[in-house]
C-alpha cells in the first residue's frame, strides 16, 4: 500500500547552513604595496565594520531561523536543526511567543495535521507533583510488592487470595489491564491465514478527573470546613489532606499505557506498515487525546514517528461533526441520563453502610453519601496520579465489587444500548470503518462523520492496510453498540448486583482501552469448529474484533456470522451486508435532533 502523503514535495532538495556559500573579505590592496599609517587605519576600520556588517547579518538569520525554522526560505536538515518537521507543527513553536519574536511565524500546515489546536485544547491544569517515596505506607512486617509503577498492594477487607484485585474493577477508571474475556478462546491463526488489514480505534490513557467531577467538589467541601472539620481512625489524615489534583490531562501512567500500547502494537502489526509511505493517523484536540497519540506513536515507531506518521488532529467542540467525540453533535445526548440515574440509586444502596461507618468518625462536618462515593472514586484518580492512595483501604472488597457495577449502570443507560442515542453516537465511526473496508471516500453522511475531511484521500486515505484512531471511552462504548454488539445488550438492575455480566466497563474500556478490527484472508473457507480447512472453496477473507486483547465473537450478536464459530470471526461479505442495516437502527437525526434538538 503507498500513502498519498508524500514525506518530501517533488524536487524538494535539503541544503544545510554548511553547505551555503561562505561570505569571504577579499584584501584591500595587493600583497606587494606598502600602505601608509592612514590607510592602514582605514584598512582596519573597513575590517571592522565589514565584520559587525557580517556578524549582523548572520545573527538576523539565526533569529529568523529560530523564528520560523527556515533559514532564506530553505530548510535545514533534521540533524543540523533539531525541531519538528512542519507537519508536526509542536507547541514549541506556537507556545515561543510572537511578541519576543521580530518575524511572525506563519505556518503551512493545515488546521486538520496541526496539533497544537490552541482554543480546542480543552482543560490542561496539572496537579501536585507526585513523592510516592515519601508518602506511601504499608505494612512492613508483610511480604512486600513493589511498586510497578503504581503501588496496588493494599490491605482491602474482604479480599481474599484468588479475588480479582479491585485496580481491576473500578469501570472507566480502571488502569489498563487486558479484558479477562468474552466467552470464545483465542485461536492463532492457521497455516496459509494472515491478518491484511488492521483499524483500530484506542482510548486516551489515564487523567486527572474533569473539571466540576465529584471529587474537585469533596475537595472544596472539606477545604471549607477548614477549622471545624475533624476526623479520627481511619479518616484521620484527611485533617492535613488537600485536594490538589490536576484537570483533563494525562498523568503519568496515562503516557505510559499508550506508549506500552505502541510497542505492542509494534510487535503484533508492524508488518502491516509499509515503511517507504507515511500513513494517517487521527485523534482529537483535547489535550489527552493529542498527547495519547503522541506516545502511543512513539511506542510504535520510535520518537522520530513524525517520518511515519502525519497526525491528523479532528476539533472536538460542541454541533461539530467528528466520529471520534460523536456525542458532540447529538444535541439530545445527555450525559445525567438513564443511566446516572440508575447509578445515583445504585449507589444509595451499596455505600449505606460505609456511609454510616465513616459519619462516625467525623465531627464539625455533615459527612453525606456524596461525600464517600467521592472519597472512593478518589482512590482511583488518586492511585493514578500519584502511585497510591490512602483512600483505597477504606473500603470493603464487597464495596469495590459495587463501585464497578455503578460505572456499568451509568455507561450502559447513558452510552450504550441502554440509551436511546447509544447506537447513534457511534454510527459515524462505523460508517468509515465500512469505507475504508470498502475503498470509497464518504462524500454525504447523515451521521457526525466530518465529510469535508472524509471526502478527501488526503485527510481520509484508502490505501493504508494500518488505521489508526483515538477516542474516548463514551464513544467506544457507543461504537460497539453502532456495530449491533448486542452480545453486551442485557438488563442491569439498579437494586442489586446481578453477578457476572457481559457489559463489564472495567473489560470494555478502561484507561487506554483499544478495539482492533483485524481483516484475515486465508486460501479457504476455515470451518468453524477450526479443526481445518474445507475440502473446497476459494480464498476467505474473514473479520476478527479483539477488544482489551480478546476476542468478542461476532456470531454472538450476528447469527448470519454463525454464532457456531469458536474462533468469533465472521466472513468478510456477510459482515458487510449485516453492517448494512446499523444506520436504520441508529436512526441518527431522529434521536439527536427531534423534539428541540437542533444541528
Amino acid at each position: 500500500m503507498r500513502s498519498p502523503i508524500n514525506p518530501q514535495a517533488p524536487g524538494y532538495n535539503p541544503v544545510g547552513l554548511a553547505e551555503k556559500e561562505e561570505l569571504v573579505l577579499r584584501p584591500l590592496l595587493a600583497h606587494d604595496t606598502q600602505p601608509s599609517p592612514g590607510q592602514r587605519l582605514k584598512r582596519k576600520l573597513s575590517i571592522l565594520l565589514a565584520s559587525g556588517a557580517v556578524s549582523l547579518a548572520v545573527l538576523f538569520a539565526f533569529n529568523i531561523l529560530a523564528c520560523n525554522g527556515t533559514l532564506f526560505g530553505i530548510k535545514p536538515r533534521p540533524s543540523e536543526l533539531a525541531s519538528p518537521t512542519p507537519l508536526q507543527a509542536r507547541d514549541d513553536q506556537i507556545s515561543s511567543g510572537e511578541e519576543d519574536c521580530p518575524c511572525k511565524p506563519t505556518s503551512t500546515v493545515p488546521d486538520y495535521f496541526n496539533t497544537s489546536p490552541g482554543p480546542w485544547i480543552g482543560k490542561t491544569a496539572t496537579g501536585k507533583a507526585p513523592f510516592m517515596a515519601q508518602t506511601r505506607t504499608f505494612d512492613h512486617a508483610a511480604t512486600y510488592v513493589p511498586n510497578a509503577p503504581l503501588q496496588t498492594q493494599v490491605p482491602i477487607q474482604g479480599w481474599h487470595p484468588g479475588n480479582l484485585s479491585i485496580f481491576g474493577m473500578m469501570g472507566f477508571l480502571t488502569p489498563y489491564t487486558p479484558s479477562t474475556g468474552f466467552g470464545v478462546d483465542e485461536w492463532p491463526l492457521p497455516d496459509g491465514a494472515e491478518i491484511i488489514w488492521l483499524q483500530m480505534v484506542s482510548r486516551h490513557g489515564s487523567r486527572y478527573p474533569t473539571g466540576g467531577s465529584n471529587v474537585e467538589s469533596f475537595g472544596a467541601r472539606l477545604a471549607n470546613a477548614t477549622g471545624k472539620f475533624n476526623a479520627t481512625g481511619e479518616l484521620e489524615f484527611l485533617n492535613n489532606w488537600k485536594y490538589q489534583m490536576g484537570t483533563e490531562i494525562l498523568v503519568p501512567r496515562g503516557r505510559q499505557e499508550l506508549f506500552d500500547s505502541g510497542v505492542l502494537h509494534a510487535y503484533m502489526y508492524s508488518s502491516l506498515y509499509d515503511p517507504n509511505t507515511k500513513i494517517i493517523a487521527r485523534t482529537t484536540t483535547q489535550d489527552r487525546m493529542l498527547r495519547s497519540a503522541e506516545n502511543f506513536l512513539a511506542g510504535m515507531f520510535g520518537l522520530e514517528w513524525p517520518n511515519n506518521v502525519t497526525l491528523e488532529v479532528i476539533i472536538e467542540g460542541s454541533n461539530l461533526n467528528n466520529s471520534l467525540a460523536g456525542y458532540m453533535n447529538c444535541p439530545n445526548e445527555r450525559e445525567d441520563g438513564l443511566g446516572s440515574a440508575a447509578r445515583d440509586m445504585w449507589v444509595g444502596h451499596y455505600l449505606q453502610n460505609a456511609t454510616e461507618r465513616f459519619s462516625k468518625l467525623v465531627t464539625g462536618y455533615n459527612w453525606t453519601l456524596d461525600d464517600t462515593y467521592a472519597a472512593q472514586t478518589l482512590c482511583a484518580y488518586d492511585t493514578v496520579a500519584s502511585g497510591y492512595s490512602r483512600f483505597c483501604s477504606l473500603f470493603t472488597y464487597e464495596e469495590w465489587i459495587g463501585f464497578g457495577y455503578s460505572h456499568d449502570l451509568q455507561f450502559y443507560g447513558n452510552n450504550a444500548f441502554g440509551s436511546e442515542t447509544g447506537r447513534a453516537i457511534g454510527i459515524g465511526f462505523q460508517q468509515e470503518v465500512l469505507a475504508r473496508l470498502q475503498n470509497h471516500t464518504i462524500p454525504y453522511s447523515e451521521t457526525q462523520v466530518n465529510v469535508t475531511l472524509d471526502n478527501n484521500t488526503v485527510t481520509f486515505p484508502l490505501n493504508q492496510s494500518l488505521y489508526l484512531d483515538f477516542s474516548h471511552d463514551t464513544n467506544i462504548v457507543s461504537i460497539l453498540a453502532a456495530f449491533g454488539l448486542t452480545q453486551f445488550e442485557e438488563d442491569l438492575p439498579a437494586d442489586k448486583y446481578p453477578g457476572e455480566h457481559n457489559f463489564t466497563v472495567s473489560h470494555m474500556t478502561p484507561f487506554g482501552a483499544r478495539l482492533d478490527i483485524e481483516i484475515i484472508k486465508t486460501p479457504k473457507p476455515l470451518k468453524a469448529d477450526r479443526s481445518g480447512y474445507e475440502d473446497e472453496g476459494e480464498e476467505t477473507k474473514y473479520v476478527h474484533f479483539v477488544l482489551n486483547q480478546r476476542t468478542v465473537p461476532l456470531g454472538w450478536s450476528h447469527p448470519e456470522c454463525d454464532a457456531e464459530r469458536v474462533d468469533g470471526w465472521c466472513e468478510f461479505e456477510t459482515f458487510l451486508k449485516v453492517q448494512e442495516k446499523m444506520p436504520g437502527l441508529a436512526r441518527y437525526k431522529e434521536v439527536c435532533f427531534a423534539d428541540g434538538g437542533s444541528p
